[in-house]
Formats: C-alpha cells, structure tokens, sequence
C-alpha cells in the first residue's frame, strides 16, 4: 500500500470525527485556537490508538487467514464505508456537550474511532508499516477535527453528513481496490 492510499483511507476514516468536530463547534459561542487543538488531539490520539490495536490483534491471526485476507479487508471496509453511509442520512442534528475537558471529549474520541479498530485489523492483513500508517491516520484526523470546530463554527452543520457520506464512499471504494487487486490478474 503507497502513501496515496493511505492518505486516502485516513481521509476516509477521519470522517466521523470531522462530523463530530463541526457539531462541537457548533455548540459553542466562541471558539479558541486550544478548542480546535484539544478536539484535534483528543480525535487523531484515538484515531491512531486504535488501528495500532487492531493491527496487532489482526497480525496474531493473520497467517491463518492468508487466502482470504483481501475478502476479509474488503468486507470490514465495506461495512465500515456502509455505515458511513446509512448515518449520513440519518439525525442531521448536532446534540453534543459543549465542554472539551476530558469528561466530553473522552467518550466522543471512543465513539468515532471504533471504526479504526477495524480498519486496523485490515491494515494487518495487507502488511503495510503499521507506525507509518497510524501517524498518517493520526495526523490526518487531528487536522479535520480542528478544521471541523472552525467550519462548524461558521459554516453550521450542513457539511456533516456530506462528509460522512464521501468518507463511506472513499472506504468502500478502497475496499473494492483491494478486493479486485487480489481477484484479477495484473
């Protein structure tokens, strides 16, 4: 897997927080430069954390699971990407704390990187470098967030689901790729 990929899965995945970071800054009256940076952190920390743990616990089974590795990556993005998707139309609205201490960020950090989790597992089934691929998704995903708290901010939630939606399309579309790269000959 090149870095354009990469890149291109971590836009995809981050997409949840970006969802959730323009509600976050919807939700208040001003915004500082340290909200947009502790959204950041709190979403791509998560974001990283949790493909690493998926990678390994993807790694640990891995070898049993050769001839069907790119069906199995193929079917967790697809589902992933689906979900996206299927959310993307549903409840516009934007019922979020207004807090960015620890005790409203730590659960919504939680909530949009369970998706990584998988994404990791897929990841150890492709064997990329997992530390190349979590700081990719950690940085691409703390820069959405707090570009999210800015364009909620002024821009309102109207980009939300839009961005949930491109984010399913670009995972299912990355889990085709794999898919097809497997299946057909080059």
């Amino acid at each position: 897997m090149d870095l354009l990929e990469l890149l291109v899965i971590a836009v995809g995945v981050s997409m949840d927080a970006f969802a959730v970071s323009i509600c976050k800054g919807l939700s208040v009256k001003t915004i500082r430069p340290v909200n947009a940076a502790v959204t950041g952190l709190w979403f791509g920390g998560f974001q990283a954390l949790m493909p690493l743990i998926g990678y390994f616990l993807g790694v640990s089974f891995a070898d049993m699971v050769a001839e069907v590795d790119h069906w199995i990556a193929f079917v967790l993005l697809l589902i992933i990407g689906g979900n996206m998707i299927k959310e993307s139309f549903e409840n516009d609205s934007c019922d979020i704390s207004t807090g960015f201490s620890a005790k409203s960020m730590f659960p919504l950090a939680i909530a949009t990187s369970i998706d990584a989790l998988a994404i990791g597992v897929s990841l150890a089934f492709l064997r990329v470098n997992i530390w190349s691929a979590i700081l990719v998704i950690g940085l691409t995903t703390a820069l959405f967030a707090a570009c999210g708290v800015y364009i909620g901010k002024f821009f309102g939630y109207r980009f939300r689901s839009k961005a949930e939606f491109a984010g399913g399309i670009v995972l299912c579309c990355i889990g085709l790729k794999i898919l097809l790269e497997h299946i057909l000959p080059v």
